[in-house]
């Protein structure tokens, strides 16, 4: 596994070694040792799938504190658009965000720490997407910033988007700057 620093405290790219032989490949996706050695001592307490068509926005999400989580997120099968916003109030990247692009090719895992909204575009139909959560999800925890907010201006890849109806009206982040204390 090889870490990649990131502009964002506490976010990180790690690049996954696969093993290929005629049979396909082996890759350990997760150690916990590995992890403990980028200072991520958190447990993983709970796994998520999703599986996008083209053009799906999920996103950007974030649960709030008591509950907030941190998430190493990656690409199983197809590929997306990743995209984590620092909403960490007195983080020197507030407001600003990061993206990549995750595939099942390139073997990218993103470690986005508490404190950001998170949220892909998948680039092509039956991507399968895999997060690993350092809190459950709590409904009362649940927060949420538009995908397309004019502040942020996150460039996303072209192409239709296909948004469900509660990220279509999640808070801006003006709104959400000032609700900021529950993060």
């Amino acid at each position: 596994m090889e870490v990649i620093k990131t502009d964002f405290e506490g976010l990180f790219i790690v690049e996954l070694k696969a093993f290929f032989d005629e049979r396909g490949y082996f890759m350990e996706s997760y150690n916990e040792n590995f992890y403990k050695t980028l200072g991520i001592s958190d447990n993983f307490v709970q796994d998520n799938i999703s599986v996008s068509k083209k053009g799906v926005v999920r996103g950007l999400h974030f649960q709030s504190t008591p509950h907030a989580q941190g998430k190493l997120v990656s690409v199983l099968r197809g590929k997306v658009f990743d995209v984590a916003v620092d909403i960490r109030k007195d983080s020197p990247t507030f407001g600003k965000y990061f993206s990549c692009e995750l595939s099942e090719e390139n073997k990218k895992q993103v470690f986005i720490p508490a404190g950001f909204a998170h949220g892909f575009m998948s680039l092509v139909d039956n991507t399968i997407f895999s997060y690993k959560c350092t809190e459950v999800w709590n409904k009362e925890s649940e927060g949420g910033l538009l995908w397309n907010d004019e502040e942020i201006s996150i460039t996303w890849p072209d192409g239709e988007k296909i948004i469900s109806e509660k990220d279509k009206v999640q808070d801006s982040f003006k709104v959400l700057k000032s609700k900021i204390g529950i993060i």
